[in-house]
């Protein structure tokens, strides 16, 4: 019941609607800021990798590991996903264009920050980003989803409504 409601009333439409345009604001002027001043993640892997090793580490080891042999090594290409992935998650969440995408791709980004011991409003942004995808589509029903989405649709489902048996060589051989 609770996700039917989440999922097809107005006035939830609404609620949800102000809950992404603040998410998208956030993300968006976060990842405006790194575009433009500037942006090397090397000391925040650095630090996240720290916090994996000792007698009370905050990072979890094997998320260490992986920043240690992956992003690490890749810092450059992390230099350019981050804030071009905020800035495209922020307008995405603005503009209610492909709003569960970009609510699934900041829930990523919440918990890789929650994993690398950064707490800040990762918790909450995160809970808030859970119920826009649990939403789904009345997630982005007060946006550009409302004409995209269906626009999308049209494109790949087939327009040619020949049903199979009238196709000669789809047709079984018991109908022949």
């Amino acid at each position: 019941m609770f996700n039917h409601t989440l999922r097809t009333n107005k006035f939830v439409a609404w609620i949800l609607t102000f809950v992404r345009i603040y998410l998208g604001y956030q993300w968006f002027t976060g990842g405006i800021h790194k575009l433009i001043s500037g942006f090397d993640s090397g000391g925040f892997l650095q630090g996240a990798i720290a916090k994996s090793t000792g007698d009370n580490p905050s990072v979890q080891a094997w998320w260490g590991a992986f920043l240690e042999h992956a992003a690490l090594p890749g810092v450059n290409f992390f230099n350019v996903l981050i804030p071009l992935g905020e800035t495209l998650v922020g307008l995405g969440l603005i503009l209610g264009m492909f709003t569960t995408f970009a609510a699934l791709m900041a829930m990523v980004m919440n918990s890789a920050f929650l994993l690398s011991g950064t707490v800040s409003t990762n918790v909450q942004m995160l809970l808030m980003e859970m119920f826009i995808v649990v939403a789904a589509a009345n997630g982005g029903r007060i946006g550009l989803d409302r004409w995209v989405i269906p626009y999308i649709r049209s494109l790949f489902h087939n327009k040619d409504k020949t049903p199979a048996t009238q196709i000669p060589h789809l047709r079984s051989k018991s109908a022949m």
